[in-house]
């Protein structure tokens, strides 16, 4: 006959569930790394959305009207210092 003197192991309590990291204290107080995470996210996000519309058509169309504006502001204010130097 077999030995049943041998008593079942206790089971193992079970594993408490892990916590995600929510970026927020127990006591709803922001910490400095989901600032941080929540800051580099935001960041990653605008410069992607302009490299995006910076590659558009559109976005080149926005950026030749950018520049020759800039190009106009120049010549007006250039033309604006020659007049105001140039003796009545």
């Amino acid at each position: 006959m077999a030995d049943d003197s041998t008593a079942p192991e206790p089971a193992l309590p079970p594993a408490a569930p892990s916590v995600p990291d929510t970026g927020y204290t127990v006591s709803g107080v922001p910490t400095l790394e989901g600032v941080r995470d929540k800051i580099e996210t935001r960041l990653g996000n605008a410069l992607g959305a302009t490299e995006l519309a910076a590659d558009s058509p559109e976005g080149r169309t926005a950026a030749q009207q950018y520049e020759s504006r800039q190009q106009a502001a120049a010549d007006k204010l250039a033309e604006i210092r020659t007049a105001m130097t140039e003796p009545d």
